[in-house]
């Protein structure tokens, strides 16, 4: 016997089906969720006689964990680029097929069952334009400790870039950043269906997922000017505020570094200056009516996505700004500029009845310098104290860079007070270029949490990196090179307290 349980989900229907326990043992009934809606019992012989669809059904119906089974989706609406994530690892799609007679759409994937008691399939169509969420369905065994499973987490401030799937947050709920290529949509690591699968497992883990928007590798906003670039990083935004899949994610970073050379090696004559950001952001610079940026693009197809400005990096010479920050140091003056102009065209915007034209929050940068000879007998107290160097003047010089940030974004009457997200954070600084593994001090991750956990603008501090993938070995928590030995100890402690 099947049982349903029915509940409306936006736009799409989320159809909970439980398979009775009598019937396919460790695939069973799952119980245990508070959730409101109507129970339908349907028998084998005629599972659509009171048109509930889309219906499910496992073969074979009794399997054990790390057994292959074929999970078959029947609708009576034809559903086009179709997917199915078993939580999230994307299924294989092995069949589709249309029953002449009743008229009705079939779809079949291939599955290993997990060794986990209980877990979900998710169900979406129309993925060429943004997935559509069409069905989600629990599935497994009544435990013991069912009923523990979905206690309460409590949030931190920590997290990290690139979370380690295996990592125990031990009951906390975390932060973790993930990153997608828009000109590489299939990329292996970087690319939608795989962070897709990622954001899933950051729900999963009850995490807080931010995830940063690139244009391509070494170029990370479309170059100044291009507005080709510009329209096809447009439509990528769109398509992703459409797809279902990412509803989960916390924020959307745009972009990262831009003031570097580095990240505008695609078309070094046209940086991406603090105008063409603001531009390409929220539309400075261009009528009202214009809604050709970003953050309208978002806004008009998901009002509930956070879009966050991305960060700017520090102690850099590459650009300047035209509105100049006491600091008098380039990447202030870059900042500053920036969010100028920002406010100018959120101001600007909202007088024209736009009503969400600021954005929703500011990522930063804030790397540590536990070099520095002020705090030369206890390194691990650099994120507590003012590190200044004599070329930069009164600008800090150390982690305490986040409080630049801060002052410049508070300035302005449209971002004063946002969120801010220091969505990088270590040891490595682009003037001295020391991984961490080489020079990170024990105890200086405690001593940045606790600085940061008394700024109440201060919403999450996450260290690069967890997971490595090609390129950030010494920077590893889960590798664990060299120092970063004691950095991932100190990680799991501060989790535990």
């Amino acid at each position: 016997m099947w049982i349903k349980k029915a509940k409306a989900l936006r736009r799409s229907r989320l159809l909970l089906v439980l398979v009775g326990l009598g019937l396919v043992g460790l695939l069973g009934l799952i119980w245990f969720l508070p959730i409101q809606g109507k129970i339908i019992i349907l028998t084998d012989q005629n599972p659509g006689a009171l048109g509930v669809w889309p219906q499910v059904k496992l073969d074979p119906p009794l399997s054990k964990p790390g057994e292959k089974v074929i999970f078959s989706l029947t609708d009576t609406i034809k559903r086009e680029n179709v997917k199915l994530y078993l939580d999230d690892k994307e299924a294989e799609l092995v069949n589709t097929a249309k029953d002449e007679t009743s008229q009705r759409w079939t779809w079949q994937w291939r599955l290993v069952t997990p060794t986990r008691p209980n877990y979900t399939a998710f169900f979406y169509y129309s993925c060429q334009n943004g997935c559509i969420e069409g069905g989600r369905f629990e599935l497994g065994t009544r435990t013991a400790t069912s009923s523990t499973s979905f206690l309460p987490l409590k949030p931190t401030k920590l997290g990290v870039v690139f979370a380690d799937e295996a990592r125990d947050w031990h009951g906390k709920s975390g932060w973790t950043v993930d990153l997608l290529y828009v000109r590489h949509p299939e990329d292996s690591d970087f690319g939608l269906d795989i962070v897709a699968g990622r954001v899933k497992q950051a729900q999963r883990q009850g995490l807080r997922m931010l995830v940063r928007l690139a244009y391509d590798r070494g170029q990370t906003l479309p170059p100044a000017g291009d507005e080709q670039a510009l329209t096809d990083f447009l439509e990528y935004c769109a398509h992703l505020a459409r797809d279902e899949r990412f509803s989960d994610v916390y924020g959307f970073i745009i972009g990262s570094g831009f003031n570097r050379k580095s990240e505008n090696s695609l078309a070094p004559d046209h940086l991406v200056t603090p105008e063409w950001y603001a531009r390409l952001f929220n539309g400075y610079g261009l009528p009202s009516t214009r809604t050709d940026n970003v953050l309208q693009t978002f806004r008009l197809i998901n009002d509930r996505a956070r879009v966050l400005v991305g960060p700017v990096t520090p102690w850099l010479a590459d650009q300047s700004g035209t509105i100049k920050d006491p600091t008098d140091v380039p990447w202030l003056h870059y900042m500053n500029t920036l969010v100028a102009h920002v406010d100018e065209s959120a101001r600007f915007k909202q007088a024209g009845g736009f009503a969400l034209a600021a954005p929703d929050g500011f990522a930063v940068m804030a790397a540590g310098r536990p070099e520095a000879p002020e705090i030369a007998t206890q390194p691990d107290q650099e994120p507590a104290n003012d590190i200044f160097q004599t070329q930069w003047g009164r600008a800090q010089a150390g982690f305490r860079v986040y409080r630049d940030w801060i002052r410049d974004i508070n300035r302005y009457s449209s971002t004063r007070n946002l969120p801010v997200y220091i969505t990088s954070v270590n040891t490595f600084t682009f003037d001295t270029q020391i991984d961490p593994e080489q020079n990170y001090p024990p105890g200086w991750l405690t001593t940045a949490l606790n600085e940061v956990n008394f700024i109440p603008q201060v919403q999450a501090l996450c260290w690069f990196v967890d997971y490595p993938y090609d390129k950030w070995a010494g920077f590893s928590l889960r590798l664990q090179p060299g120092f970063l030995k004691q950095a991932a100890l100190e990680f799991d402690r501060l989790l535990q307290q």
